[in-house]
């Protein structure tokens, strides 16, 4: 039922300022109108970032737009929403932030082929000015040795 689900929401901006170290696939606790606002491509990751409040994982300010049909149970547009991963990965991401220069960003957002909602998580450090410059120049270049492979 679920396996043609392509609902993939990507935070561009993460890839962009954040030089991605790890990657990690996280659960989220949802409402059940949140999921449907998800289902129907109606969530946003910018200015989303991660945060531990008592050894808890959270997303906060991520946008999920309120869902249409909903009644008066709907939810908050943009709540703090707990992430769900494994002790064993919060021990990593807890040691991997307390080094300085490191945060933890979501750069993306799916449905899986179960019909669960997932956020894959990043540990990142922080690029330079000139880092995101040599980031734009090898996408220019790529793309226009693109253009010559195709003519």
């Amino acid at each position: 039922m679920f396996k043609n689900s392509n609902i993939v929401i990507k935070n561009k901006r993460a890839t962009f300022d954040y030089e991605i170290m790890e990657r990690y696939v996280a659960g989220i606790q949802l409402f059940g109108t949140e999921i449907k606002s998800i289902r129907d491509g109606k969530a946003s990751l910018t200015d989303t970032y991660c945060t531990f409040i008592a050894d808890e994982l959270w997303v906060k300010n991520m946008h999920i737009a309120t869902y249409f049909f909903g009644t008066y149970n709907n939810h908050e547009v943009r709540r703090d929403r707990k992430l769900l991963l494994t002790k064993r990965e919060l021990r990593k991401l807890i040691r991997g932030t307390k080094e300085t220069g490191f945060t933890i960003v979501p750069t993306k957002l799916f449905i899986n082929e179960k019909g669960l909602a997932k956020l894959e998580i990043g540990l990142a450090r922080g690029k330079k000015t000139y880092d995101k410059r040599q980031t734009l120049k090898e996408k220019e270049d790529k793309r226009s040795m693109d253009r010559a492979m195709k003519r």
